[in-house]
């Protein structure tokens, strides 16, 4: 049963290597430590007992942190986000049935989400915000679209959209885990702008739910395809994005290229089910590994 959720970010220091190896160099003599999305300092103040205390002043976020300088080091790693609050320390991961866990990407990027060892971004020749303003851009997103997000992940696409000037962004998530480690991670924070509403949901299912010819934009974003995942590339869910689109409305559709090197042509049999399902393929862009389709 679809549910939105009431987005909030859990305020917490978030370090990726880099801030920390900052953070450790600036206990020294206290100073400052630029951190998260880039747009906000880290205060850093050396304690007594090899301690240092970190602080965050942001609208809406305050953080004091005091951890030990020792704690920090054992525990840095390169592919690891620190998260800082109060006298706790730890790693921006969740454990279950699935491991879930924040994953580092290149200074001035966002991290990734890792579920099992796998990427839900592309980091390999490029990274998660660069892979996010070729998507947003390929789907057209301008002022006043209304956007479906039909697999949220860390929410980068739907915060993209209305960065874009969007209207309104519907951004859709299966999985709970996702959403709860979103909260801790500060590039997804914008997920609270009053014009994104996150919905807990299985796509394929929300879907039916919604008024034909309701938005302008559809970006669909799936995991690679697998058993647990091949409903989202079906002839039927294709054909109710179809249904919900506005005429003349346009779709980005990733894909990937699995089993490229092998001579598979995964884009063009997802291109086929598309046109079946009313759509007209207008290209295949190589920069975001993903099909651009309208409907007339």
């Amino acid at each position: 049963m679809a549910e939105t959720v009431r987005y909030r970010p859990i305020c917490a220091i978030a370090l990726a290597p880099w801030e920390v190896e900052d953070v450790i160099d600036a206990a020294v003599s206290g100073g400052q430590v630029t951190a998260g999305h880039g747009a906000y300092r880290i205060s850093v103040a050396p304690l007594r007992g090899e301690r240092v205390s970190l602080s965050l002043d942001e609208p809406g976020c305050r953080v004091n942190a005091k951890v030990s300088i020792g704690d920090l080091a054992g525990l840095r790693g390169e592919r690891r986000i620190l998260l800082a609050a109060g006298d706790k320390l730890g790693i921006a991961e969740i454990r279950g049935h699935r491991y879930y866990k924040l994953v580092p990407t290149i200074p001035g990027s966002a991290p990734t989400l890792e579920i099992d060892g796998i990427h839900m971004h592309r980091v390999r020749g490029s990274d998660p915000l660069r892979d996010t303003r070729y998507k947003v851009a390929e789907a057209r997103i301008r002022v006043g679209v209304e956007v479906l997000d039909t697999c949220m992940g860390l929410g980068y696409t739907a915060i993209a959209s209305v960065l874009r000037g969007a209207r309104r962004v519907i951004t859709v998530e299966i999985d709970r885990n996702v959403i709860e480690l979103s909260r801790v991670n500060p590039w997804s924070w914008r997920l609270s702008d009053n014009r994104i509403s996150v919905v807990h949901s299985d796509v394929t299912e929300y879907v039916r739910s919604l008024e034909s010819e309701s938005f302008d934009r559809v970006i669909h974003d799936p995991p690679r395809i697998t058993s647990r995942s091949g409903p989202l590339y079906s002839l039927d869910f294709y054909k109710e994005l179809y249904r919900i689109m506005k005429p003349r409305g346009v779709l980005f559709h990733y894909t990937g290229e699995p089993g490229r090197k092998h001579g598979a042509n995964f884009p063009g049999r997802i291109a086929s089910k598309l046109k079946r399902a009313g759509f007209r393929v207008v290209r295949y862009s190589r920069r975001a590994l993903g099909l651009v389709a309208v409907k007339d």
